[in-house]
């Protein structure tokens, strides 16, 4: 049994934040349950390709996008547009504890579904609502997606090369940073408003803004421009406060050393064959590093180029200087830690059969995650919900069905 088994989350979000809060307390073992549209489901159900293969090779129509977002929930097809389909999401939110939702600004007001109109007959609702800058503000009423919080939270402003470096640019994040994080925070407050429920009875609505999240995981950029008052800028794979502290080229790949004081440097040199790079009065500390780094930097690459990257790791290894390769998703998975902590795990699912996932990172010694479900098939447990929570009979549930409302 999970540790949120005796939660009943109602999830109405979509695309990246909302499903990933969600799932993280799925993995906690909550109970949840997917709203999705009649005949087309989630957004990402269609972002593509890659779509996984099933027993045979054939591609189905699970996306990799949605598959890494939605395991341990129930999919259930509401159409929220037509009266018997909101009836139908507030008997399911007088059974819930948590609704989950990221629509535009007063979208659900319009269908009876906001905090307000539920919270009149589920007083002790948390409702979570996801958006891209927040209920209030001048921009509330603007869709915000990762991309563009990227750019206005000050993100891609420090990342990329540096200014002086040819072809320089700013860069967006590898990942939807912005809505991965949100949906972690918003995952934090759910069990925050849980606790404070638990103890007054009393349910809240948590207002989540992409927005906020992105400038508050800048943490020591954000703190530092508070601070000083100067604008941080793009170092590349570089740190401005630490040399060396960023990628080297090897003989046959890339590096990462992170030298994080005078000790690991001198012995970086020295296993590299350069000694005297550690003796000269340029580069003794730290602070020395940062102002010659345009001195340094070239006869560091120098001598990394002399190696391989695999040389290099063993030798950095023993030497006790922080340092590791960049690797590639293959390598990643073919990693010995990786593969000792179990973070690729296999599920059975109804169309792929062996269905690949990355595990939950929470490792609970009482109450461990479990993958109980593959991502669901659309609309896959719809009636199997509709009897359980509201009790219906096949005869009613198929006049659902026969007028597109489920």
């Amino acid at each position: 049994m999970g540790a949120l088994s005796h939660i009943r989350v109602l999830d109405l979000s979509r695309v990246l934040a909302g499903p990933w809060c969600a799932q993280n307390l799925a993995d906690l073992g909550a109970d949840v349950i997917k709203v999705e549209r009649p005949g087309a489901g989630d957004d990402t159900r269609h972002w593509g390709p890659p779509f996984a293969k099933d027993a045979h090779g054939q591609e189905t129509d699970e996306s990799a996008y949605f598959i890494c977002i939605n395991r341990n929930k129930r999919s259930i097809t509401v159409d929220i547009s037509k009266p018997e389909g909101q009836a139908i999401i507030r008997e399911l939110t007088a059974e819930s504890d948590v609704l989950i939702e990221n629509y535009k600004v007063g979208d659900l007001a319009k269908y009876g579904l906001d905090y307000e109109s539920l919270k009149k007959f589920k007083p002790d609702l948390i409702y979570c609502s996801i958006t891209g800058f927040g209920q209030t503000g001048p921009y509330a009423h603007r869709p915000g997606y990762d991309f563009i919080i990227q750019g206005i939270g000050g993100f891609m402003s420090v990342t990329g090369e540096a200014d002086d470096f040819e072809g320089a640019s700013p860069q967006k994040s590898g990942v939807a940073i912005a809505d991965i994080f949100t949906g972690m925070y918003a995952s934090t407050a759910i069990l925050a408003a849980v606790v404070h429920r638990d103890h007054t009875g009393e349910g809240q609505y948590i207002d989540m803004s992409l927005l906020d999240t992105q400038i508050a995981v800048m943490a020591n950029v954000s703190s530092a421009y508070l601070t000083s008052g100067e604008v941080p800028r793009r170092w590349g794979n570089a740190s401005p406060i630490i040399v060396p502290y960023q990628t080297f080229p090897t003989s046959d790949g890339w590096m990462i050393v992170a030298a994080g004081n005078d000790g690991q440097y001198r012995h970086f040199v020295n296993a590299g064959g350069e000694a005297h790079l550690a003796d000269n009065p340029l580069f003794l500390t730290n602070p020395l590093r940062v102002q010659h780094r345009k001195q340094l930097i070239p006869l560091l690459e120098a001598m990394t180029r002399k190696k391989t990257k695999g040389d290099w790791i063993a030798l950095l290894e023993q030497a006790n200087v922080p340092c590791g390769p960049i690797n590639n998703f293959k390598e990643v998975f073919e990693n010995e830690q990786v593969i000792a902590r179990n973070v690729q795990i296999n599920v059975p699912h109804p169309t792929v059969g062996n269905m690949k996932l990355v595990a939950s990172p929470m490792k609970l010694s009482k109450t461990p995650t479990e993958v109980r479900m593959a991502p669901p098939t659309l609309g896959q447990h719809t009636q199997e919900v509709l009897q359980e929570r509201l009790h219906m009979d096949d005869k009613s549930i198929a006049a659902l069905r026969n007028k597109g409302i489920i």
